[in-house]
């Protein structure tokens, strides 16, 4: 039993509470510092996956592809990311539906704070987070290179901080729904640089993503408007209650607070817009300077060419008769007797 129990607190989430309901008693959850043995459990079990995948899927078609040693560092990132975002794509979408939180959006707010929690909910938080910290020893693991390292960092704090921040905001409900968008545009963008790695004529997937991208930034703005902006000042005033798990909701009553934080996101998003813009024109400009190389080089090309051919009939006539460049006639072949 004493071996269950310490199996248990690994394995399964923890701090289970019953809420009582309409229809009876409710099994839900909140956080707390046993979940951090849980987080540690499940990042061995994301550098196990990790491995799994790099070996037995990734590595093999490296060895068919012949890549660089850029090209195959940002394969196998590309490669990772995209199962771990499809993974995650399925699973947040089948939350936020069977939860009703597309149904109905108002239940983004209502009833805030969000203190108790389902257990797919809770359960999807601390896998979220498991990944993003495993990814830290990875960088180790996968032998990185010095330059890229920075880059990765900045993508897994920010990934860290908006998923620990919606859960210990009591956010949880607004961050599956933010989650699902970025997932889905990072989707496509490391599964067009997949076919780019195999193919780099085919960057069809990069107009999807483009496309895909300006969307869900869109959706995301509008979200954060809506729910901080509009959505929680209208709910009752929430006090700092930490019998009830309840430590951070009162900031929302400020005035001053929530501004603040939707001038980060539209500072951020902005941000993202700005490179992703750069991204696109870099993107044109290399695409119309290999066009115009490959135009030049067809006319260079059709020049050489009809200069063998006026070299070729270079010859001139003389009485008739067509002389060579030292003046003498061509003279025929004979043709040898079968």
């Amino acid at each position: 039993q004493v071996t269950a129990k310490t199996a248990f607190l690994f394995i399964l989430p923890q701090y289970n509470v019953s809420v009582p309901t309409a229809d009876g008693e409710l099994l839900q959850y909140h956080y707390g510092l046993k979940d951090l043995v849980t987080i540690l459990f499940y990042i061995f079990i994301a550098i196990i996956l990790h491995a799994v995948v790099q070996e037995y899927a990734l590595d093999k078609i490296n060895r068919r592809l012949h890549l660089s040693k850029v090209k195959h560092s940002k394969f196998n990132e590309s490669g990772q990311l995209v199962a771990f975002h499809l993974t995650s794509v399925i699973w947040c979408l089948y939350v936020v539906v069977t939860e009703g939180y597309i149904s109905n959006p108002r239940s983004l707010w209502e009833n805030y704070p969000h203190v108790y929690l389902p257990y797919q909910v809770k359960f999807f938080y601390l896998c979220q987070l498991a990944y993003w910290l495993h990814a830290l020893p990875e960088l180790y693991f996968q032998k990185v290179r010095k330059e890229e390292i920075p880059r990765q960092l900045r993508c897994i704090a920010l990934y860290l901080l908006h998923i620990a921040g919606a859960y210990l905001l009591n956010l949880t409900r607004l961050g599956l729904i933010l989650l699902l968008l970025q997932y889905l545009a990072e989707f496509f963008f490391h599964m067009a640089r997949l076919v780019y790695f195999t193919d780099e004529n085919n960057e069809k997937l990069f107009n999807v993503w483009a496309v895909v991208f300006v969307v869900t930034r869109l959706f995301t703005l509008t979200l954060y408007i809506l729910v901080i902006g509009f959505g929680l000042p209208r709910v009752e005033s929430q006090a700092l209650d930490p019998e009830r798990g309840n430590f951070f909701s009162f900031l929302f009553n400020n005035i001053l607070f929530r501004m603040s934080v939707l001038l980060l996101v539209c500072l951020f998003q902005a941000s993202m817009m700005w490179r992703f813009i750069h991204f696109q024109l870099r993107r044109w400009r290399e695409y119309w300077n290999e066009q115009s190389s490959r135009k030049r080089a067809a006319a260079a090309a059709g020049t050489k060419q009809q200069t063998k051919l006026l070299k070729r009939d270079s010859g001139y006539h003389e009485n008739g008769v067509v002389k060579a460049e030292n003046g003498t006639s061509p003279r025929t072949k004979k043709l040898k007797s079968p």
